[in-house]
């Protein structure tokens, strides 16, 4: 697609169309239908659609995507979570044996958590977004970008330009308009990568999900629609690349041996990959017309299963202060605006992002005294109601102050 600049200017632009550009796109037009917003991504439509990943949602995710009238989309393909238990072993022993367990209500007959495959949720994005005229340009990319007083002026991979007041960064956690914004990341690398595939069993899961930690990282066993499980497994990076590349037999030995016999007999029910993991923070989530959102602010581990969630706080923090800011009269893209939303944010992150690498580092070892340490301290959680609930509701994005979207109120 090319653009001129004979186009109408916008309000926001934003720079990645995955379920964090898609839900601000919607988030923003849908509280303020005058807004001018427009979604950027290389990848067309259908190929977005295509992801065969699916992602925990927490409790305050599902309320705000409630909110911005998509859920009722989504429901059929979401498997509630209706139980989780963590237990810590290695692969030689006969027994794992359970530490902690989460029963998975927040609120009556609320989960605290769904897996939703993540191209529905997409699709119901773009579809909503789409009907509340948010435009999407795709495929195309930002090429680059010239902030200034008065706005931004995007130019195009395709040739076009474009100009905003503010310029959203949503692409991911190698974000190249974080980097064109010479905003610092702290970073480093585990060593691993994280399997990603979906099984089918015999035997239902009555919505139930496992924890598994491993030496060489955790196992996680997430409930699906039917007689099926997404798999996130940590391993080694070389190890990972391995299996991922290598014959069907093995891959399918090597995931009973970590998959256990308790669903029955398992199949693969779809592609296998294999993706890098380590943590990466910005040092900053705005500059003057350009703000980070979702990975291109913050990548962590998997082991809390909160990466997406922190993406969807970013939405309705992010939301929430600009839409805010117009009914204000104010220049939505200023620093002392976009400052508003990097203070709500920030501590946040930071504080998820040390938890998974503490997590992940005291859970990926095989150290005698390690593991004595860590499962005394799983059982103690265990045996404390009020901590758990604690926990519970802190996995469910419920605790402290939340952005409105993320209680299912209107900005």
């Amino acid at each position: 697609m090319t653009t001129t600049q004979s186009e109408p200017a916008l309000d926001v632009l934003i720079g990645g169309g995955g379920y964090v550009g898609l839900s601000l796109g919607l988030a923003l037009k849908q509280a303020d239908p005058a807004m001018r917003v427009a979604v950027v991504d290389l990848r067309p439509r259908s190929e977005m659609e295509k992801d065969p990943r699916a992602s925990a949602i927490a409790a305050a995710a599902s309320r705000m995507l409630d909110r911005l009238g998509v859920w009722d989309e989504i429901a059929p393909h979401a498997q509630p979570m209706t139980e989780m238990i963590v237990t810590d072993s290695r692969l030689r022993d006969a027994v794992r044996p359970v530490f902690l367990t989460f029963d998975g209500e927040v609120e009556p007959g609320e989960p605290f958590a769904h897996m939703v495959p993540n191209g529905k949720m997409v699709a119901a994005l773009a579809d909503r977004a789409a009907a509340l005229g948010v435009e999407l340009i795709a495929p195309d990319s930002v090429g680059d970008f010239t902030a200034t007083a008065s706005g931004v002026e995007v130019r195009l991979g395709s040739g076009g330009t474009r100009r905003a007041k503010l310029l959203v960064a949503a692409d991911g956690v190698r974000s190249r308009l974080r980097d064109l914004a010479g905003i610092q990341t702290v970073r480093w690398d585990y060593d691993q990568s994280g399997i990603v595939t979906t099984v089918r069993h015999e035997r239902p899961h009555n919505g139930r999900a496992e924890e598994h930690f491993l030496p060489s990282g955790p196992f996680a066993i997430l409930p699906l629609t039917g007689n099926r499980s997404s798999l996130v497994w940590s391993e080694r990076r070389t190890d990972a690349e391995r299996l991922v590349k290598g014959d069907d037999f093995t891959f399918e030995l090597e995931l009973e041996r970590r998959f256990g016999h308790h669903l029955g007999k398992i199949d693969l029910d779809g592609p296998r990959n294999a993706y890098p993991l380590g943590l990466t923070l910005a040092r900053g989530f705005v500059k003057p017309r350009i703000a980070l959102a979702g990975d291109a602010a913050h990548g962590i581990h998997p082991i809390a299963g909160q990466g997406l969630n922190l993406g969807f706080k970013d939405v309705a923090a992010l939301a929430e202060v600009v839409v805010e800011a117009r009914r204000l009269g104010q220049d939505i893209g200023t620093l002392d605006v976009l400052e508003r939303y990097e203070r709500w944010r920030r501590f946040d992150t930071f504080r998820m992002g040390v938890t998974s690498d503490v997590l992940n580092r005291l859970f990926s070892n095989d150290m005698d005294v390690v593991r004595a340490v860590r499962d005394v301290g799983l059982g103690m959680v265990d045996r404390l109601p009020s901590l758990k609930r604690f926990f519970i509701r802190q996995a469910a994005g419920l605790e402290g102050a939340p952005p409105r979207l993320l209680t299912g109120e209107a900005i």
